[in-house]
Parts: structure tokens; sequence; C-alpha cells
């Protein structure tokens, strides 16, 4: 009785909260362990998209040299340090051609946060689902877009990524369909895209901008794959870099995916001036910034030839696991595969002779130990694919598509 009353403290928001999907196929990963692992099929995992190379040692060696500074353990500012903040403008400019100011750049614990922490300033919660504030999502999406925005009182609305829509579905036959009850707050957009892989072109950038404005709507790029593309004449660009998007956008970087910094917790929003000061607002009752010593070192990174150098190798080494995978995919079955432009992400569809892709992945995690994704978990538009997170080593890759043919994983 005691923790029913207790929990009834918790907000309705919170109560209904699904257990972030990667914490879930942890869980039941580590369960099942032991018994795989005395089959000689211990877990391999393409299920978290994150880097498993080591950060650059340029980084390491920066933190240990400021960890010394008797002044770098004091409080930090929510904003930035002025020397990241000056790091990011320098790289916004060298890399996308994107002149911002200081008052256009704010640091962030991670750019998941950040996310998370503007949606809960822009909407007003209400458990009225007829009256929730609405932030379009793309779909399939990043699975934590739609849980953040439950937990700030409002509704998500997926956007479909289709194969037939080229994964940039027309955004004004979207907001026909969301009920004029809800007020459209934001729309979140994700190139390239986790867990398509996809990208966009520069058009199709210049119309979220246009139905933006149009619609009084913020536009949320979230650019964390930036960084991962294979082809240098194609490089992802920013939001930013197109006219008229400081009107109405705000654009999230990060150092887990370029960097393989996943657990330094470090990034930035930068873009409109009055969304990055209102989010600043919100900061500043929240927390107080990121420990100096990283934000230190994440500048020097920033703005150093060894951080290109570390980018430019760790993409010639995701594009060759990329090819050798896909071939190795090609080989069971999957004929229509083919690598991305961008991201270390594969999506493929399950095979036919399965209901569906969480029973594809349910199967060959028991039988093989292959941990892999299935595409509902990032939106109902997802339904019949999986998502492959191409970070392993390459053997362990090696492993995957072995044990596949070995347990009769083909696609017919």
């Amino acid at each position: 009785m005691r923790r029913e009353l207790f929990m009834n403290n918790f907000n309705e928001y919170i109560q209904n909260l699904e257990t972030y999907v990667m914490f879930e196929i942890a869980r039941r990963t580590n369960e099942l362990a032991p018994e795989l692992a005395a089959k000689s099929r211990a877990p391999i995992l393409l299920s978290m998209g994150a880097p498993v190379d080591m950060v650059p040692q340029y980084v390491i060696d920066k933190m240990k040299e400021y960890l010394d500074d008797p002044k770098i353990h004091t409080y930090s500012t929510p904003k930035g340090e002025p020397y990241f903040i000056d790091a990011v403008i320098k790289r916004m400019k060298d890399r996308f051609n994107v002149e911002v100011t200081k008052d256009e750049v704010f640091s962030l614990i991670g750019s998941k946060e950040g996310i998370a922490n503007l949606i809960r300033g822009l909407v007003s919660a209400t458990p009225d689902v007829d009256k929730q504030d609405v932030i379009m999502i793309p779909d399939p999406g990043y699975a934590s877009y739609k849980e953040m925005i439950k937990t700030a009182g409002a509704k998500a609305y997926g956007v479909c990524l289709l194969p037939e829509n080229n994964y940039m579905p027309d955004l004004d036959k979207e907001f026909a369909k969301i009920p004029k009850t809800n007020k459209v707050k934001a729309l979140i957009i994700n190139y390239p895209n986790n867990p398509l892989g996809a990208v966009c072109t520069k058009e199709y950038l210049e119309h979220c901008i246009d139905f933006c404005k149009r619609n009084n709507i913020l536009l949320m790029s979230d650019n964390a794959y930036s960084e991962i593309y294979f082809n240098p004449e194609d490089k992802p660009i920013s939001i930013l870099e197109l006219d008229g998007a400081m009107d109405v956008a705000v654009e999230f970087h990060s150092f887990s995916k370029p960097y393989a910094m996943t657990g330094w917790r470090l990034g930035w929003v930068c873009g409109n001036k009055q969304a990055v000061s209102m989010f600043g607002k919100l900061k500043s009752v929240i927390d107080t910034g990121v420990f100096k010593a990283i934000q230190k070192a994440g500048a020097a990174l920033l703005v150093s030839k060894e951080g290109d150098e570390y980018i430019e190798k760790a993409n010639v080494g995701i594009e060759k696991k990329l090819k050798n995978f896909v071939a190795g995919l090609k080989e069971l079955g999957w004929s229509d595969v083919e690598v991305p432009r961008a991201t270390f992400y594969l999506w493929i569809k399950h095979p036919p002779r399965y209901k569906s892709a969480k029973e594809f992945c349910d199967d060959m995690l028991i039988k093989s130990g292959v941990v892999a994704v299935p595409g509902d978990a990032f939106g109902g538009c997802g339904e019949g694919y999986v998502r492959l997170s191409i970070v392993a080593n390459q053997e362990s890759l090696n492993e995957v598509i072995r044990r596949m043919k070995e347990d009769g994983f083909t696609y017919n």
C-alpha cells in the first residue's frame, strides 16, 4: 500500500513512460548471456549506436593536462566557458561556413539532453490529448524523441519516412492531418538519419525552412551524424547554411558519434538567437554546466587538425566495415541492401517467413547471440525492418555473418 501511495506521487507522464528500448534489449541480452556463451554464441551487439573505437589520444592528453589546473574544478556556467563557445563558433565557420555569435550558441551535456530540455521549454503540459501541444518527429526516428515529448506533457506526431517518398515527406500534407485543436510547436528533423542512414537534399531542407516559417514552428535539426560520411564531395550540411534558417531553426551537435566520446557528454546547440536565449533561461535553473576540463579538452579537439584526422580515419574504417557486412548480407539473400551515404547504420527488411521484425530479432538473439533492433522500436513506420549498428570490430562483424550462415538466418 505504501509503495502504491508513493508511486502515485509521480505525474502520469512519468508513470506511463516506456523503458528506453536499448535498455530493455540490454537487459534481455544480459539475461541470456551465460546460456549463449555456453554454446559459443556470446552476444555481439549490433544494437546500440555507440562507436567502440578509442577516443582521440589528443583529447585524452589535453584532459590530463588541464586536470592539473586548480581552477578547472570549480563551477562552470550552463552557457559554456568562453573557450568552448569560441571553439564552436570557429568550427561552425570552418566546417559549414556558418557564422554564429556567442549569443547564438549554448553548451549541452550531450545533444540528447539539449533536445529534451528545449522540448520542455516549448510545450505547455496537459493530460488532455485533444489539446496537447504537438512536436512533429521523424518516423522512423531516434527512439527517445517520442518519450521526451510524452514526459513534457505533449504529443509526438510521427512523419513517415519511407522509400516511396525518398525519406523526404511533404510536410504540408502531414501538417494537414494534425487536428487543429493541437498546436504544433516544433518540427524535429534528423539528417543523416538514425535509424535509416538516409540523407536529404538541400532542396528538402529549404522545404523544411519554408514550412516552419509559414506555420510559425521552430525547426530543430538534430545533426549528430554530420561527420560520419564516406564521400568528401558529399558532406552533410548544416541547416544554418541555408537562407532564412536563422529565422526559425536551431541545430544540435554532439561529440559522441564523430569522436566516440559517448561518455563525455558534450555537445552544443546553435541557431536562432531568441530560441537559444529561451533555452538558456531554462538551463540556468536546471544545471551548472559541463565540467570545465571536458569543455576545454573538447574545445581544443574541435578546432585541431588531430580531430579532423581522427574523423577521416574513422570514416574510412566505418565504410570498410559497412561494405564487408553488406557483402555478407547479400550472400545471405538481402539483395537490395546497400552501403548508406552516411552514418554506421544498416536498415534491412526482416525475412518474409517471420511475422514481425521483433520475432526475427528475438530469434537471432536466442539462437545466434546477434543483438539487433526491430524497426518499429523507432516508430510505427519502421515495422518490417531491422536496424543494424555496424560499430563492432571487424572480427566480431565477420563472426555475425558466420553465425547467421551457420544458423540458417537467410532472407529467403
